[in-house]
């Protein structure tokens, strides 16, 4: 899977740009505030329909534009395919093969892409919602219907949060419609954790052997997903539903109370320890920055185990944040077969034979130079 050709329109600060990739590695050189990033961005962007910079589409707009426009020509199983995302103040439109896509479910997969930022590196001892948002992208790229299940779970959270602060300010009103709503966010919601689940057993099958690989079979790595409820994976949907059932019956008078919803998959964690250790309140910054590295490497492989293709690494300013080993583990992993792109200030420091093999971009106001 790679891209040949990213043609950029008001986006960001590119005014217009076209260009085309290399199938292998792509070296994006420029110092800060260029448009290294955005051209990183972007190519995110074209996968997800959203950034993972900024929740608001409108910032992806060029100041005082009308709209902005991110075109791929992509090959995946040896087909070409054209994708287009179209962001404007009445929303953004998202086309496959230039037909327009009405469900963001039917477009997602189309482009498999994972992300490694330094932000990434936070991935464990970051919050909760960073781990949350890391699970649900890479679920949404290999099995779309859990977009639609996590964006109805979402849009029902919404309402239920405001209904229940409505019912805090008055205690003795009717709560039909909140027994309505609790039976629908519960069909989605034991939608998520069982996919969740099925997710992690083939996480757990690629990024423990790639997290002793790194530490030189010292370390063992393991995934433990952390439920607002008491689930387990051994769990049918149907279980998952009845535990919910009892658990929000319970919880009702305090919800009420507090005027928020207090357990579903929107409260979930994952836990990682090595060597039986809390990595993220035990584990040294190497052991944190390990388990980041072999969780991302790992998502190439099971992208490529799912869709039969590996798919494309952005690899944005996060070399120069890994040490020589780690970083040497990692570009030699990707060696020939994932299509990559580097986003960089310089290669100075950075000793690989495959960055030798690359093709170079320079970047400068928004304008690639070579």
């Amino acid at each position: 899977m790679h891209i040949h050709q990213l043609t950029l329109k008001n986006f960001r600060n590119y005014d217009q740009m076209q260009v085309k990739f290399d199938d292998k590695i792509n070296v994006i050189i420029g110092e800060n505030a260029q448009g290294k990033t955005n051209l990183m961005e972007a190519i995110y962007v074209l996968a997800f329909s959203k950034s993972y910079r900024t929740p608001k589409d409108k910032e992806l707009i060029q100041w005082e534009q009308e709209y902005a426009k991110i075109e791929g020509s992509v090959n995946k199983r040896k087909r070409n395919f054209p994708l287009e995302i179209i962001f404007s103040p009445k929303g953004k439109k998202a086309k496959l093969n230039h037909i327009e896509q009405r469900r963001l479910s039917d477009y997602i997969g189309a482009l498999n892409v994972v992300m490694f930022a330094p932000e990434d590196l936070n991935l464990v001892k970051g919050s909760p919602q960073v781990r949350r948002r890391f699970i649900d992208m890479e679920i949404g790229q290999i099995q779309p219907i859990y977009i639609y299940h996590l964006g109805q779970y979402i849009r029902i959270l919404k309402q239920r949060n405001h209904l229940l602060k409505s019912l805090q300010r008055n205690r003795s009103a009717d709560r039909t419609m909140l027994h309505v709503l609790t039976e629908q966010l519960i069909e989605h919601a034991a939608a998520i954790i069982e996919r969740r689940f099925k997710f992690l057993n083939l996480l757990r099958k690629w990024a423990n052997p790639i997290h002793q690989g790194i530490s030189r079979g010292l370390e063992h790595l393991e995934i433990m997903y952390n439920a607002s409820i008491d689930v387990s994976e051994e769990d049918n949907r149907e279980k998952i539903v009845n535990i919910y059932n009892l658990k929000f019956s319970e919880l009702e008078d305090r919800e009420v109370e507090r005027g928020s919803t207090l357990i579903g998959p929107h409260r979930d964690d994952l836990l990682f320890y090595v060597n039986g250790k809390d990595v993220q309140t035990y584990g040294s910054q190497g052991q944190q920055r390990t388990t980041a590295l072999s969780l991302k490497l790992a998502e190439i492989e099971l992208i490529h185990s799912e869709v039969g293709e590996y798919p494309i690494l952005l690899l944005d300013d996060v070399l120069s944040e890994l040490d020589d080993y780690r970083q040497s583990h990692l570009l030699h992993t990707i060696q020939g077969k994932v299509q990559t792109f580097v986003s960089t200030t310089s290669v100075d420091g950075i000793k690989h034979e495959t960055l030798n093999k690359a093709e170079i971009f320079r970047i400068e106001n928004g304008i690639i130079l070579s």
